[in-house]
């Protein structure tokens, strides 16, 4: 971790372990499942120099990764199949994204991209492209 991103801890991101947090308040979040959704991070990831806003991956399970964009990000936007949106202030029920600390044990969940100052969210229109 570099020392810009060690500063950056926005106030919804745990100082231990992992928490809950309610999709649409602080963040929208897209979900894409397993192989799919490490190679769109890879890609985004690369696009962006090594900077491209927070993605949250859950190691066990199905292996989700969760880019987490700004919130509203994800109405009015057209997303293919098979990519869950969370987030938009008229879904009727709430939906909690788990959020890891920046270190320590945060299994089964960790970041593959961690937010930075520069970029605090995933760019909603980059991930559109790359998926």
């Amino acid at each position: 971790m570099t020392m810009t991103n060690a500063m950056h801890r926005p106030d919804w991101i745990p100082a231990s372990g992992h928490r809950l947090r309610v999709a649409g308040v602080h963040f929208d979040a897209v979900r894409v499942e397993g192989v799919r959704g490490e190679l769109v991070a890879e890609r985004i990831i690369e696009a962006a120099d090594g900077d491209a806003g927070p993605v949250v991956c859950e190691a066990a399970g199905f292996r989700w990764m969760y880019f987490l964009l700004a919130p509203g990000e994800v109405r009015g936007r057209s997303w293919p199949l098979g990519v869950q949106r969370f987030g938009s202030r008229g879904d009727r029920a709430l939906t909690y994204i788990g959020i890891p600390a920046l270190d320590g044990n945060t299994w089964p969940l960790r970041w593959y991209s961690e937010p930075t100052p520069s970029a605090p969210y995933v760019d909603a229109e980059v991930l559109l492209s790359v998926l």
